[in-house]
């Protein structure tokens, strides 16, 4: 049934959503990244999902779009921005991210000892780099002036940074995602190629 349901809906539009985040900059609590990893997750249609079945944690999936869905696991939060429209439940995992801006902030969140190239490698990493955690819960990411966390435009980042080109304009490869058990074979992984900030890909091992 799960592959029969995936194979109805081979590019679900939560997919489009995840390419297009690929270049953007988010900004959380000092901090501003580069996007240049994340995950889609296509709710009800997806077993791999948290929305795969309606709860009151996966609710927020359900729209509206652009709000920021944060959970914690092992120890760590990650962060998602649901995609919409509303009733869909898709959502896309910010996997890894460049930090253009507050570096001095993130080492001091991650460890001064850190290459910047690792500073947001990782879902847990990135959250932690912007200080993400579960009070960002609902946030609405395209809310203007917001103090917290935010897509922001290359324009509001001073100095330019290097790579704030279109966002169409980034070569992207694709994958597996990492670490799911269920539908492990999708390859609803994005990342801009060859960039050195993109995480290493782990299989789980009851994936199937």
């Amino acid at each position: 049934m799960e592959l029969l349901v995936l194979a109805m809906v081979r590019q679900p539009s939560v997919t489009t959503a995840a390419r297009s985040m690929l270049g953007r900059f988010l900004r959380g609590h000092d901090v501003t990244i580069r996007i240049t990893e994340v995950e889609a997750y296509a709710g009800p249609l997806d077993p791999a999902s948290h929305a795969y079945t309606r709860t009151p944690r996966s609710e927020i999936m359900y729209g509206p779009p652009s709000r920021l869905y944060v959970y914690r696991i092992h120890g760590h939060f990650c962060a998602n921005v649901v995609t919409g429209p509303d009733g869909e439940a898709s959502a896309v995992l910010l996997r890894a991210g460049e930090v253009v801006d507050g570096l001095d902030v993130a080492l001091r969140r991650r460890g001064e000892h850190l290459a910047p190239t690792r500073l947001a490698r990782g879902p847990g990493n990135l959250a932690k780099s912007l200080g993400i955690t579960m009070d960002d819960l609902g946030v609405d990411l395209d809310a203007p002036r917001s103090r917290g966390v935010r897509f922001i435009a290359p324009d509001e980042i001073d100095p330019h940074p290097a790579g704030a080109g279109p966002i169409n304009s980034v070569l992207i490869s694709s994958g597996p995602r990492v670490g799911v058990r269920r539908n492990a074979d999708v390859a609803w992984r994005y990342w801009i190629t060859d960039d050195p900030t993109v995480s290493a890909y782990r299989r789980h091992p009851r994936a199937h």
